[in-house]
């Protein structure tokens, strides 16, 4: 079974809030979506184009089923938690990719 791959980019108004959202995602939000499946990931600034100023976060999962249990039971707890600190009322937008590791 092929590996994973969920990243979550996040579209930010400025600096400010973008550091705001990168410090919640290091002081437990990572960590906790590790807790539930995954089995890394990485917070990565994306600098090409300098704007919009984005953050994507990408996880690995093992494979698609613990992906998969990761969507069902605990996402929605996590994008719940994140919309209440960074609601799109703040200018703030999120994508979500998915794609086989090859």
């Amino acid at each position: 079974m092929a590996a994973i791959a969920y990243s979550v980019i996040a579209t930010l108004p400025d600096q400010s809030t973008a550091r705001e959202y990168t410090a919640w995602l290091e002081d437990g939000h990572v960590d906790e979506v590790i807790k539930h499946g995954a089995h890394s990931a990485m917070i990565v600034r994306l600098t090409d184009p300098p704007t919009p100023i984005q953050v994507e976060t990408r996880y690995i999962f093992a494979n698609r089923q613990v992906f998969d249990r990761y969507i069902s039971h605990a996402a929605p707890g996590l994008r719940a938690e994140g919309l209440r600190r960074f609601p799109p009322e703040r200018g703030i937008t999120f994508e979500r990719r998915v794609g086989k590791v090859v």
